[in-house]
C-alpha cells in the first residue's frame, strides 16, 4: 500500500469498530468481543489477510447465513483425553477458541488433550490458537481442512485443500509458532501480493495454461496452488484431511468442495501440558540453546535474517503497537459502512 492509500488505526479502535459491527449482525456481547479481539489481534500481528482485510468477507458470510452467530459447539462424544464436537456452523474464530480452551482443560486432566471439531467455519488465522496455548505453557498442534484449492503433484485439477497446520511451543515469555498452509503460499498471502501488485518470490501455483507462475492473481483465478515440497506436500495435505475428517466425524475436502462454498470444515486441536513432563524444569533452557544455535547460522548473500517461526510476528506486533495498524483506506471505509 502506498502512503496515500494507507491509514494507521490503533488496536483498541479497530477492536471497538469490529465489535460494534458484529453486534449489529446478531452477535451477542461475548462473541462480538471475542471475535473482534481475534480479528484485531491478527491485524496487530501483521496478518492483515486474516484480520482487517478479511473482516468484510466474514460479515458477508454472516449475512448469507453460512456463519450462524447464535450457534455454539455441542459435544458429540468423549473418551479418555479426546473429545468430538459439532461446530453447528457457528463463527469459526469463537468455535476454534472454545476448542483450544477445551483441549487445554483436557491436557490439565490427562497430560495431553485432543478436541476434534466438525461442521465449523473458517477460523481465520490458525496461529491465533497456537499463540494462546503456547503462551500459557502448552505445546500445541492444530490444523484444518479446506475446500479443494491445490492439485496433487502431477495432477491437473485440484482435489486437495491447502490444509493449514500450526505447531507452537512456549519460548520465554512468548512463543515459537509455525503457522503454514500446505501450499507454497497461503491464499491470504497471495491476495496480499496481488493487492500490492507484486510477483511471488518463487513459483506459487499454476496459470490458466497449466504452467507454473509467480503471478499471484493468475493463481487466485485458477485456484491451483503449488504444494510445498511437491509430492511431499501432496502427501501431507492428504493425511491432514484424512485425520481431520476421521477424528471429527466431519466433512472431508471433497465433500466441502461439493457444496461450492468453504463451510462445515473439520479441525483438530491437540494440547500437551509440558509441566507434566519429568524434564519440565529443563525445557526452557533446552529451547533457548536450540534457538541460540539456530540464530548462529551465517546468512547467505540474500541478506535474509535468520528468524525462527513467529519471530517476525513479534517484530510486527511491536511496530503496530507503537504507530498503529496499517489499513487500506478503502477497506477501512467499507468496514465503517457495514
Amino acid at each position: 500500500m502506498s502512503p496515500s492509500t494507507e491509514i494507521r488505526v490503533t488496536h483498541a479502535d479497530m477492536k471497538e469498530v469490529f465489535r460494534n459491527v458484529l453486534l449489529k449482525h446478531s452477535f451477542d456481547e461475548s462473541k462480538a468481543t471475542e471475535c473482534a479481539g481475534i480479528f484485531a489481534d491478527n491485524s496487530l500481528d501483521g496478518v492483515y489477510t486474516h484480520g482487517v482485510n478479511r473482516f468484510s468477507r466474514f460479515i458477508q458470510m454472516v449475512v448469507e447465513k453460512q456463519v450462524l452467530p447464535d450457534k455454539d459447539p455441542s459435544k458429540i462424544s468423549s473418551f479418555g483425553g479426546m473429545e468430538q464436537w459439532d461446530g453447528n456452523l457457528g463463527p469459526g474464530p469463537s468455535n476454534a477458541l472454545f476448542c483450544t480452551e477445551r483441549a487445554l482443560q483436557l491436557a490439565n486432566q490427562n497430560g495431553i488433550g485432543c478436541v476434534a471439531l466438525g461442521n465449523t467455519n473458517h477460523w481465520m488465522r490458525g496461529g491465533t490458537y497456537g499463540w494462546k496455548a503456547a503462551k500459557e505453557g502448552y505445546a500445541f498442534i492444530c490444523w484444518t481442512n479446506t475446500i479443494a484449492n491445490m492439485p496433487a503433484w502431477g495432477a491437473k485439477d485440484s482435489h486437495l485443500g491447502n490444509n493449514p497446520l500450526i505447531i507452537a511451543i512456549p519460548h520465554n515469555d512468548d512463543a515459537i509458532v509455525l503457522d503454514m498452509a500446505i501450499s507454497q503460499f497461503s491464499f491470504g498471502a497471495m491476495e496480499k501480493f496481488a493487492m500490492q501488485q507484486k510477483t511471488l518470490p518463487v513459483m506459487g501455483g499454476y496459470d490458466e495454461t497449466g504452467q507454473m507462475t509467480t503471478d499471484p492473481q493468475k493463481i487466485l483465478e485458477t485456484q491451483r496452488s503449488l504444494p510445498i515440497g511437491y509430492w511431499k506436500g501432496t502427501g501431507l495435505a492428504l493425511l491432514l484431511d484424512l485425520l481431520a475428517t476421521i477424528l471429527s466425524a466431519g466433512k472431508s475436502t471433497f465433500e466441502i468442495t461439493a457444496q461450492k462454498v468453504e463451510s462445515a470444515v473439520s479441525q483438530v486441536f491437540i494440547a500437551i501440558k509440558l509441566s507434566s513432563l519429568p524434564n519440565s524444569s529443563r525445557i526452557n533452557s533446552i529451547i533457548n540453546s536450540i534457538i541460540k544455535d539456530y540464530h548462529s547460522a551465517e546468512p547467505d548473500d540474500t541478506n535474509n535474517n535468520i528468524l525462527y517461526p513467529g519471530e517476525r510476528v513479534l517484530q510486527m506486533r511491536k511496530e503496530n503497537i507503537e504507530i498503529g495498524i496499517p489499513v487500506n483506506i478503502d477497506i477501512w471505509n467499507e468496514i465503517l459502512a457495514l
